[in-house]
């Protein structure tokens, strides 16, 4: 009898110590997450933001881990995909976005969260004609869908770097009306201005990417550019 109750106690012990380890602080507590592979990639992209990447990279391998297992079992669903393929993204495994992403797509055709994304890992891939192909049918679909200004912006880096700065133009323009916060947009509007000797609209823009982002050094010298070349310098 006693050895018996010894047994049930050590038991009680270890399960006892082995909660408590999973509750640490900073120790990633997965299996609140067992089943959720979004809940996971949030977390994750939450450390992220907080500079705390190799936390970041547990949960987002977590998320890659369930939602594997989910495909395998037959159950995985829209979110199953969405939260492979961004945590994919997050860790630059373009080619397994790609890859991953059309297998989503072959099973939810209109999940555009995936689109986008695989039009993004297509951009960071250098292939441009997919990735615009892939960031036009997500505005077309979505004009004001929770990502049509980044993915907005990523057409006017194609057309920039196409040199089609009218395109590019328009695109960015589009990005900056939908959000108006970001310094690195305001600036590359303001580049492809400069470039077909829009000044004035090109100063706006630069004044607009200073405004939020006083550090702007690049920004800074092309307000003083097209300043000059406007006629307006010093």
């Amino acid at each position: 009898m006693h050895v018996i109750w010894y047994k049930i106690s050590m038991a009680s012990i270890k399960i006892t110590a082995f909660v408590f380890f999973l509750l640490l602080p900073g120790l990633p507590a997965f299996s609140q997450t067992d089943q959720d592979p979004l809940q996971s990639f949030h977390i994750g992209r939450n450390l992220e933001r907080q500079g705390r990447m190799d936390e970041a990279i547990l949960y987002y391998n977590e998320a890659i881990r369930i939602s594997y297992n989910m495909i395998h079992l037959n159950t995985a669903n829209r979110d199953s995909f969405t939260a492979l393929v961004w945590s994919l993204q997050r860790l630059q495994r373009y080619p397994e976005v790609i890859a991953w992403g059309t297998r989503g797509l072959d099973l939810f055709a209109d999940e555009y969260r995936i689109v986008h994304t695989m039009g993004a890992a297509y951009f960071f891939l250098n292939n441009h004609d997919e990735s615009l192909r892939f960031m036009q049918r997500y505005v077309h679909s979505l004009p004001r869908g929770a990502q049509a200004s980044v993915a907005y912006f990523f057409i006017g880096e194609i057309f920039r770097l196409r040199r089609q700065f009218h395109r590019a133009d328009i695109a960015y323009s589009t990005a900056v009306h939908l959000e108006p916060n970001a310094a690195l947009w305001w600036f590359r509007l303001g580049t492809v201005r400069e470039a077909v000797g829009d000044y004035l609209h090109a100063i706006n823009a630069y004044e607009r990417a200073l405004a939020l982002n006083p550090n702007h050094q690049q920004a800074r010298e092309g307000l003083i550019r097209s300043q000059r070349l406007a006629g307006l310098g010093n």
